[in-house]
């Protein structure tokens, strides 16, 4: 088995879907981290203006269900668009994290 298929099995849905995996880091004994950063992809929203990619926001720290006793975060960088004639920034708002926690949706579901 590729280590990505494994991997869509053990992490949420959504990360595949609109972000790619750029590192794993085993930051000590006890914590590993995913960096991930959103795909290249023009917000369908947006699609009647013209966009150029921006760089990424700050990173964001979600932390998802433990594997083989290490905890696991995933370091998230939205992408930023900015658009050609007005120079205004755009990035989208995704609903990876429960509310009002730094966990990810599954994960806090799994706690309550």
């Amino acid at each position: 088995m590729e280590s990505e298929t494994l991997l869509r099995h053990l992490l949420p849905q959504e990360i595949f879907e609109y972000f790619d995996l750029k590192e794993i880091r085993e930051i000590n004994d006890t914590q590993i981290e995913l960096h991930l950063d959103e795909q290249k992809v023009q917000p369908p929203n947006l699609s009647g203006k013209e966009l150029i990619s921006n760089g990424f926001d700050e990173p964001v720290r979600i932390q998802d269900f433990p594997l083989r006793d290490k905890a696991v975060y995933f370091i998230v960088r939205r992408r930023k668009w900015k658009e050609k004639i007005t120079g205004k920034i755009y990035s989208r708002s995704w609903n990876l994290t429960a509310k009002g926690t730094s966990y990810s949706k599954e994960f806090a579901a799994f706690l309550k």
